[in-house]
Formats: C-alpha cells, sequence, structure tokens
C-alpha cells in the first residue's frame, strides 16, 4: 500500500520540488495550492501525512492544522510544517495547534523523505 502524502503550499516550485522527492521515493503525492484548498480536498485524498506551508493566501497553515484537528475533517494524521519562518513563537504556535513537526525551507530531500517514512511508517 503507498503512503498518500497531502503538500499544501502557495509556491509551484516548492510544490513541484515535492513532487519529485517524494513521488522518487515511492509516496503518492497529491497538492494543494493554498490552505483552504487543502482543507477541502482533504477528505477525497484521505492522506496518511500532511506537509503544509504557514505563509499562504486564503488560510495560513495554522488555519489548516487547526482546522484538520478540530474541524469537521478532524484527524490524527501527521502534520509536519515545511515553511521559511524559524521563530520559536511560531513553532510553540504550531505545536499547539496540532502540527506534529516543522520543517525550515530549503529542505534536504533525503531529511524530509526519513522524517515522512518515520512518521507515517513507509516501508516502500
Amino acid at each position: 500500500m503507498t503512503t498518500k502524502v497531502l503538500a499544501i503550499d502557495d509556491s509551484r516550485t516548492i510544490r513541484n520540488l515535492l513532487r519529485v522527492s517524494l513521488e522518487g521515493a515511492g509516496f503518492e503525492f497529491h497538492s494543494a495550492e493554498d490552505g483552504q484548498e487543502g482543507v477541502e480536498v482533504f477528505p477525497d485524498v484521505d492522506p496518511d501525512v500532511v506537509i503544509t506551508d504557514i505563509n499562504m493566501p486564503r488560510m495560513d497553515g495554522f488555519g489548516v492544522i487547526e482546522s484538520l484537528r478540530s474541524g469537521p475533517n478532524k484527524t490524527n494524521v501527521p502534520i509536519l510544517v515545511l515553511t521559511t519562518e524559524s521563530s520559536d513563537d511560531l513553532k510553540s504556535r504550531a505545536r499547539e495547534s496540532g502540527a506534529t513537526g516543522w520543517i525550515v525551507k530549503p529542505f534536504d530531500d533525503a531529511s524530509l523523505v526519513s522524517v515522512l517514512k518515520r512518521l507515517t511508517g513507509h516501508v516502500g
């Protein structure tokens, strides 16, 4: 069974980098271009893990985390924040909202894949 990843980021470049990296590592890749779209497609994708940026139009990453943790889509799916932000206050806010982890861009492919495999138990 393939592990499904939903990546939410307003940067097409980042979404494409993630697609190449994660599909090459055997993940099934889905994406959304902002938080609102990510929350909307979440039930259809039914991902095993979510990667979200923080700074996005329409709904930021905190809104995504809070919506997925407490809204109608309530889930325990791991949520990894992938962002240029690195302040301890924002990391703390994300953890309190329900984020599982935090990686600062630019990301290293091997490290990201390793974290996702650990979070999902992915072996393929």
